[in-house]
């Protein structure tokens, strides 16, 4: 097999708008809760490869992408068929994060291409695949897996590689350009902290003990978000293109309050609070920390998909949560160095997707003593069955 021809570039997005204005304008309250959450500006997975990155410790993203194969292969055969094999094709990964994993999607998809194309003996089309993510996140890394992704990849086409740098709350590509989008557990972060969350300060998101209003401001972020995404990628897809999204949701359940006793997020303010009983953080430092983010409903994706109206939802799919940590150890799981191991691992894989977010808040040097924190109050909770987070699988097309 010939190698992929491949290249990568940065680019700066400098056009976002939504319904010919700014997509990232900002009225006199977006601006108060910039003031108020500067460290949002600081989201991005964990850069580099050593111990602590998100390209070490992101087995459970890897999991998930394994697990979603048959939805992007199907879409991906149904997008090649629908536009009667075109000779040029753009794929765009948003919310690419840093690593190899983005390349285990990218590669699937070209591979699924090519046989396809040799089955139906269509000569295989040029290949745009374009990665995105925040301006902050850690490229380099990526652009290391170029060579794993030559080997990889089975087409004998041509096929480019581009780092995208923008948000996906924003314009990226010209209009009618892309062919195919892929995103997975990126869409669970919001483009900011919700308004209104003054009131709950116990808890860096929402739990059991949040005022009703915590769940109404959360949703509403989650609606404009979601709803301006879809905006901006219908104008960017052509007709008939197809996307496939995946990110983090809930079952459903009578009480939206309801979060898990082991959610990672109720872990974390635990985590923190301990920190503030020894005195290494103050108690108004943690009220005013909040994690933009919101793990929805099924019933709450669809309203938002079939009220924006660009999209036709070809296929949604609910799949078990799990970190991928705790499962495998042998049948005295109760021991206490097998507990330890998996709050170890567990805590790992949090810290790389949120320790930017918290060290733009409370500064680096607490990191370790709160994921050791975290660690611990996983350990304590390993034998906790009572799980409702899930990821939430949906496939759209065009209209």
């Amino acid at each position: 097999m010939e190698d992929v021809h491949s290249i990568f570039i940065n680019t700066i997005n400098r056009s976002s708008r939504c319904n010919g204005k700014g997509g990232t304008e900002k009225n006199n309250g977006d601006d108060e809760r910039s003031s108020r959450y500067p460290f949002v500006k600081a989201l991005s997975m964990s850069g580099g490869d050593g111990d602590n990155s998100y390209s070490t410790n992101s087995l459970l993203q890897k999991r998930v992408i394994r697990k979603v194969k048959p939805v992007l292969v199907k879409n991906t055969k149904g997008m090649m068929k629908n536009l009667n094999f075109p000779t040029y094709i753009k794929v765009a990964d948003l919310g690419c994060a840093t690593g190899q994993n983005t390349f285990l999607t990218m590669s699937e998809i070209v591979n699924t291409i090519t046989v396809l194309c040799q089955q139906c003996n269509q000569k295989p089309p040029e290949i745009d695949c374009c990665l995105n993510d925040l301006p902050n996140n850690d490229f380099n890394t990526t652009n290391k897996f170029i060579a794993f992704f030559n080997k990889i990849v089975k087409s004998k086409g041509l096929c480019f590689v581009s780092g995208v740098s923008g948000s996906f709350y924003s314009r990226l590509f010209p209009s009618k350009s892309l062919h195919f989008v892929h995103s997975s557990y990126s869409l669970h972060w919001l483009s900011k902290v919700p308004k209104g969350l003054e009131k709950d300060t116990s808890c860096v998101y929402i739990a059991a003990s949040s005022p009703p209003s915590t769940y109404k401001a959360y949703l509403t972020q989650f609606q404009r978000d979601f709803t301006t995404f879809l905006k901006m990628r219908s104008e960017e897809m052509v007709w008939n293109g197809r996307m496939v999204l995946t990110f983090i949701g809930r079952e459903t359940i009578d009480d939206p309050l309801h979060r898990d006793c082991c959610h990672f997020w109720t872990l974390l303010s635990t985590s923190l609070r301990d920190l503030v009983s020894e005195g290494l953080v103050s108690a108004s430092k943690v009220g005013s920390f909040n994690m933009p983010f919101y793990d929805p409903i099924k019933e709450e994706a669809i309203e938002m998909i079939r009220k924006e109206g660009s999209f036709e939802i070809n296929d949604l799919e609910i799949h078990g949560f799990d970190l991928g940590q705790s499962n495998n150890y042998d049948e005295d799981y109760k021991l206490h160095s097998q507990k330890s191991k998996a709050g170890e691992k567990e805590a790992k894989c949090i810290r790389a997707v949120s320790e930017s977010l918290l060290v733009a808040h409370f500064g680096v040097d607490v990191m370790d003593t709160l994921f050791n924190k975290f660690a611990y109050h996983v350990s304590q909770h390993t034998s906790c069955t009572n799980k409702t987070t899930v990821s939430l699988v949906v496939s759209l097309i065009r209209k």
